[in-house]
């Protein structure tokens, strides 16, 4: 486990992803809160890119959840197949959708119990919704933000409670609404599991990783690109593999 990173340097850090980044938004395609939510449980084991190609015509025509519940849980399946654990997933997504109806007025709820009482709805995927729906400095720790907390020190934990704990005490408050999605980034597409872009990292100097890939480029230029293309567009992956 790294050894932590320094206040300043924490500081340091999120400066410079917030500099290159200033408002970083969720690659999950939603309508309204409630769309997200259904988009989050969605994505549970699932990338983002093939959870917003079933979910957009979906959400086209199903955006409350009394569409939902209307729909059915064999159409829902139907429209989500290509997702996987569709069938767990359909089942959650009536069952909450169902929930919202009778108790919420068929409203999100913006209250962390209630949507953890939901079917299918876990602390992570509250915390999702809580920031990204309704402005809540709450961070989501998933598996790209714990490998990412623990390999350059930023805050070392067991388990994606204690890094989430960790976070919400060292992320200075300015911050903390957008630390999730800054560090999600970074781990989707520069800090990934088994190879590290440590060239191509803007806060190399900083990680206290000790097996780095070896530097051979401008690391802030291609981080800059990355983090504010998201890589949306062709172009830039064409770059980016003619660069390898």
């Amino acid at each position: 486990m790294a050894r932590p990173l320094r206040p300043a340097e924490i500081d340091d850090l999120f400066s410079r992803f917030a500099a290159q980044d200033p408002d970083p938004r969720s690659e999950l395609k939603y309508v309204n809160p409630y769309t997200l939510l259904v988009a989050v449980v969605l994505s549970a084991q699932a990338t983002d890119k093939g959870v917003n190609k079933a979910t957009a015509p979906l959400f086209s025509g199903v955006d409350t959840p009394e569409k939902m519940v209307a729909l059915g849980e064999a159409n829902l399946r139907d429209a989500i197949k290509t997702i996987g654990l569709y069938r767990t997933k359909a089942k959650n997504v009536i069952a909450l959708s169902r929930a919202l109806t009778d108790q919420h007025g068929g409203e999100v709820p913006r209250d962390r119990e209630a949507l953890e009482a939901l079917p299918g709805v876990g602390r992570k995927t509250a915390n999702v919704v809580l920031n990204v729906a309704f402005g809540e400095p709450t961070i989501a720790v998933d598996t790209h933000i714990f490998r990412v907390s623990n390999r350059i020190g930023l805050a070392p934990g067991k388990n994606p409670r204690e890094v989430e704990d960790r976070l919400n005490k060292v992320v200075p408050q300015k911050f903390r609404l957008h630390a999730h999605h800054w560090l999600i980034l970074h781990g989707r597409y520069i800090c990934v599991a088994r190879k590290p872009r440590c060239p191509d990292c803007l806060i190399a100097d900083l990680c206290r990783y000790g097996d780095k890939t070896p530097v051979a480029g401008s690391a802030p230029e291609i981080e800059r690109r990355v983090l504010t293309k998201k890589l949306r567009t062709s172009s830039v992956k064409q770059r980016q593999r003619r660069g390898r």
